[in-house]
């Protein structure tokens, strides 16, 4: 069976949540965000190579509190300035015979594993894998003192795990830092290979405001 990895990137602090802690590291549904995170893609991908990329202050304070909860096997390294950076400390903590990777944000903690698993497969068949919704707000761009609408049909909205073939991600990440670089899709394009595009999940939502803990633990008392 193919070696699978992967890269749980941890970073940002508590400030949209108006909290103290991390909010990587606060609790929902009984346990830290991060840790549900990490559980979940133990259980879909069994002996996958899980690497948690966190800032090098939070490293301390994340072991002392997964010591605490049932957590699934993970190592830890510390990110860089961007979230590029970060990601290939990530790729470059991965043992080499990682064949496929999924890359992930750690608060995105309402992923499923049917997702990771579809993610994965497609993964097997395509060289980059890219998760998204539909959109169903309208939008419009803004030009100086003019806007106009944007037709939402040709829309999607991006998500995580952004999965790939670890030969391509790797060479991707040899690129330089590129400003326009938003997530590692972009750096893979860059790179020169084509994205695919998978279902994505609703409830995959990141974990930013107070509102978003919330709708998370309706979710999940719903389960």
């Amino acid at each position: 069976m193919a070696k699978r990895g992967v890269i749980i990137v941890a970073g940002g602090s508590g400030s949209r949540m108006h909290s103290s802690v991390p909010k990587q590291f606060m609790i929902v549904g009984g346990e830290p965000v991060v840790a549900r995170t990490i559980n979940t893609f133990s259980e879909a991908l069994p002996g996958a190579d899980i690497v948690v990329v966190l800032p090098e202050e939070h490293i301390a304070m994340w072991k002392n509190m997964a010591a605490r909860f049932d957590v699934a096997v993970h190592r830890c390294v510390a990110g860089g300035k961007e979230r590029f950076h970060s990601v290939k400390c990530g790729l470059d903590a991965l043992s080499e015979d990682v064949e496929y990777v999924a890359v992930h944000d750690g608060v995105r903690a309402l992923a499923t594993k049917r997702l990771v698993l579809r993610a994965m497969l497609a993964a097997e068949q395509h060289d980059a894998v890219v998760p998204v919704v539909d959109v169903v707000d309208s939008y419009r761009r803004v030009e100086s003192e003019e806007s106009y609408i944007v037709p939402r049909a040709s829309l999607r909205i991006v998500q995580t795990p952004q999965t790939f073939k670890a030969e391509v991600l790797r060479k991707a990440y040899s690129l330089p830092f590129d400003a326009s670089f938003t997530d590692d899709a972009s750096v893979v394009e860059a790179a020169g290979y084509r994205v695919s595009l998978v279902d994505g999940e609703r409830q995959n939502i990141k974990l930013t405001t107070p509102e978003d803990v919330e709708y998370a633990e309706w979710i999940l008392s719903r389960e």
